[in-house]
């Protein structure tokens, strides 16, 4: 059922239950990873995108399909291939003629983006052209074609995967299109006893149902509670220095001066606020807290540093430098 702008306690109460609803209904289909639905869940409250790493048959399809389920979205999948062309994804102009006139005309044919949940399946497959197809659908909700301006439908979610394995025959993402995805979720291997659910639950005769637990509507109000929880000053600062330090300077961490070349910028700040208030938010708090930006600091930043070639040579991944930045400027005392 659709909320109010401005909520009541029953309603935020229900609310709180719905994401809870949810996150168990997920889990139905989905064995394990839980960290990666949580992410999932952010981004998709926070309003952003995801971009998820793994390699092949960790689930990524069917964790989006299973949350297109879990809230009655829309659902398309697309996979991305070198010979895509950016009308296969966004659309075309089809000639329709009308016999009753006798008059031809031009109708505009929407491509599969106009969806929910939209599963860029190897984004890093198809040439660049088609890769900035999407970067307007995903940062303002619109595709223009033919100079008419089409709105999407709304909530609208891009999950683009990529495998961080295999490079031949890919286009890597430029900073820029990194830059619009909120969040980098990294899919790993499931534990033993995780993998021996999955074997069970996926080679039996039972076929696991989703329960559908919130609408189009719910997500949308929900999404503009995510504005009003509150970030106490302390904490502002805090993510503010954090993303800053990430930027090499005389005055930066050492780890930054010796293997980042590039920083995150504004964007990732914005990121790591909506993000935090989202989680906070599935945790059923109308309040950010430093377990928030631990949670999210390596999603949030970890697509938007570019290390150096030192860090290259010494197998410092971006999580690491990361991990000894937040060490090195530790949190400040709770509000």
């Amino acid at each position: 059922m659709p909320m109010t702008a401005i909520p009541s306690e029953t309603e935020i109460k229900a609310g709180l239950g719905q994401l809870a609803r949810l996150r168990e209904a997920v889990g139905q289909a989905i064995v394990g990873q839980d960290a990666v639905v949580e992410q999932l869940l952010v981004a998709l409250l926070a309003g952003g995108h995801c971009l998820i790493e793994g390699v092949p048959g960790l689930g990524k399809t069917l964790l989006a399909r299973t949350l297109g389920q879990a809230l009655a979205l829309d659902f398309r999948r697309v996979q991305f291939t070198p010979d895509l062309m950016p009308s296969d994804i966004l659309g075309t102009e089809v000639l329709e003629e009308d016999h009753g006139a006798g008059r031809r005309r031009f109708r505009f044919q929407q491509g599969p983006v106009f969806t929910n949940l939209f599963l860029a399946d190897e984004l890093n497959r198809t040439p660049p052209k088609t890769q900035a197809a999407l970067l307007e659908a995903m940062q303002e909700h619109t595709v223009s074609y033919a100079g008419v301006t089409h709105r999407l439908a709304e909530p609208f979610f891009v999950l683009a995967t990529q495998n961080p394995l295999e490079q031949a025959g890919t286009y890597p993402l430029p900073e820029a299109q990194l830059d619009r995805f909120l969040l980098n979720i990294r899919v790993g291997y499931p534990t033993a006893a995780e993998e021996r659910a999955i074997l069970v639950q996926t080679t039996g005769g039972a076929v696991s149902s989703v329960p559908q637990v919130m609408e189009a509507a719910d997500i949308v109000a929900l999404q503009g509670w995510v504005r009003d929880v509150h970030v106490g000053d302390g904490l502002m600062t805090w993510i503010t220095t954090l993303v800053r330090a990430t930027r090499p300077s005389p005055e930066a961490p050492a780890v930054v001066r010796d293997y980042v070349r590039w920083g995150a910028g504004p964007r990732a700040g914005q990121a790591l606020v909506l993000a935090c208030k989202a989680r906070a938010l599935l945790h059923g708090r109308l309040a950010a807290t430093r377990d928030d930006v631990a949670a999210l600091a390596a999603p949030v930043m970890r697509h938007r540093i570019l290390l150096s070639f030192a860090a290259e040579a010494e197998g410092k991944s971006a999580d690491a430098v990361i991990a000894e930045l937040m060490s090195a400027l530790p949190a400040p005392a709770p509000d």
